[in-house]
């Protein structure tokens, strides 16, 4: 079976794996000199070498070339030290090119051979002379990426409406499809100043718990429906998923509290009861 490692190039990016190639030995939080599409990069090792099947390798796997020495990391840090720099420098070049674009990160990579902005515009934009232009001056293979507001979040950080930082630029990933029926299977507001993240599209927390959202509503009664409870028969009013109950008005005008553990029991004694026998008609005698 095959031994891979999994490398993460940057805090809260996509994981990448990678043939270690002679380097078992390698452990959580080491950094390595890795072998991909663009070059080599340095990474942080977050999967030591672990063995898989076959069938979990797609393509061939690039390999690890060495473990990060001082140097490696030193010329690391000094790089992502420039990029400040380089970013003001950029949106400089920008102004002078008039070109509608917001850049808004700029990366180095381990050895500043190669430096990546990253931008955002609303059309697609012709900026061959702006690549030009910024090669001669940062003397490094450059390349511009355009993202979106999502991404732009995830590279920039800020703080959530939780009050916590945000999930893209700590932990996620990857950015899961969100839509606004979560919002209302989890009884949200549809205002989008309440649904709505520092990016200004749908929070990602909304795709959180709506599966709990979804397998709770399945076992409550919807708000309208009529139903038996142990104090009587009446109509939902109210639906409450976290504490799993549901408020019901009944005939007597009362508003009663009814959990679902209380109902299923109701259920259950009812199925169990004994049908009442029915009587058979004599047939008078003619």
């Amino acid at each position: 079976m095959p031994v891979v490692i999994g490398v993460r190039f940057n805090r809260a990016a996509k994981v990448y794996y990678f043939d270690p190639a002679g380097f078992e030995n390698l452990t959580t939080g080491e950094y390595v000199v890795v072998e991909t599409s663009r070059g080599e990069e340095a990474g942080k090792v977050v999967i030591p070498p672990r063995h898989v099947s076959d069938r979990e390798i797609v393509g061939q796997l690039k390999s690890v070339r060495r473990r990060a020495d001082a140097l490696d990391l030193t010329q690391m840090a000094y790089y992502q030290h420039k990029e400040r720099d380089a970013l003001m420098r950029c949106r400089q070049k920008v102004q002078e090119h008039g070109l509608p674009m917001k850049v808004v990160r700029a990366e180095y990579n381990y050895d500043g051979n190669r430096l990546v902005f990253f931008f955002i515009a609303e059309k697609r934009i012709d900026f061959r002379k702006l690549v030009q232009d910024l090669a001669r001056s940062f003397r490094a293979h450059i390349e511009l990426r355009q993202i979106g507001v999502r991404d732009e979040a995830k590279l920039l950080g800020g703080i959530g409406r939780c009050g916590l930082p945000l999930c893209c630029s700590t932990w996620l990933t990857e950015f899961s499809p969100v839509s606004i029926r979560m919002a209302k299977q989890q009884d949200l507001p549809l205002s989008p100043m309440e649904i709505s993240g520092l990016c200004g599209r749908l929070l990602c927390c909304l795709a959180y718990e709506n599966d709990y959202y979804a397998e709770a509503k399945q076992k409550l009664p919807k708000r309208g429906k009529v139903i038996d409870t142990p104090h009587g028969r009446g109509k939902v009013v109210q639906v409450n998923v976290i504490t799993e109950t549901v408020q019901v008005e009944l005939e007597s005008q009362v508003t009663v509290e009814v959990s679902h553990q209380e109902l299923a029991a109701l259920d259950q004694r009812t199925r169990q009861a004994p049908a009442p026998r029915r009587r058979r008609r004599r047939r008078s005698k003619s």
